[in-house]
């Protein structure tokens, strides 16, 4: 995978993208080779891998509901100095809400936490999985911002069924199927509807 931008990793349902994202930060057995800018990373634990600065975004969020929005944050810091003011830039709803239960929230104010909680410190590689998977047309826009922030200075594996939303945030794309890489090309190819109906089984314009 090239180093900068966004490179979108699609396919249908239950190919393997999900799994693919966390065999590499080692949250699942792996087999072969992991490679991390230079670095094997196949037999390193979660935290190690981590610690190569890499951001994980998971598919569910795995927030930690009994605890506020500032401690969830907290647990997520890294750096010296993580960087709060991007994070209230682009979700200025979780500073006024730094006090409530991350559990109490909306799903989209979870998601905001989630993606809030790998922006904090500097990741040289993100890896996000469905970040607007169930979220309203206004906040997948706050969302596809912040991450075109984020994606300025990382390098992001990016799995994602929005396909509008690819196409404006990816640089790349890579089709699975089965488990294997069965495409790889750039967000004009989704404009074929052929192609996103046999790859994907979805129309060109939508999810």
């Amino acid at each position: 995978m090239p180093t900068g931008g966004v490179t979108a990793l699609l396919g249908r349902n239950g190919v393997g993208k999900s799994t693919t994202l966390r065999s590499i930060v080692g949250l699942l057995p792996r087999t072969g080779s992991v490679e991390l800018f230079g670095v094997e990373t196949s037999q390193l634990k979660t935290h190690e891998i981590i610690r190569q600065s890499v951001g994980f975004v998971p598919e569910d969020r795995e927030i930690f509901a009994t605890l506020t929005v500032t401690e969830n944050l907290k647990l997520a810091e890294r750096d010296d100095n993580p960087d709060y003011d991007v994070v209230h830039k682009l979700f200025p709803e979780l500073l006024a809400r730094k006090n409530q239960r991350a559990g109490t929230l909306s799903g989209g104010q979870q998601q905001m936490v989630a993606i809030a909680r790998a922006l904090l410190n500097k990741n040289k590689m993100l890896l996000v999985d469905e970040p607007t998977k169930g979220l309203a047309p206004k906040l997948v826009t706050e969302v596809a911002a912040a991450l075109e922030v984020a994606a300025a200075n990382s390098t992001m594996l990016l799995v994602e069924q929005n396909l509008p939303l690819v196409k404006r945030v990816a640089s790349r794309i890579v089709v699975m199927d089965q488990g294997r890489v069965v495409h790889v090309g750039v967000p004009r190819d989704l404009e074929n509807p052929e192609f996103a109906k046999d790859m994907l089984g979805v129309s060109a314009g939508g999810h």
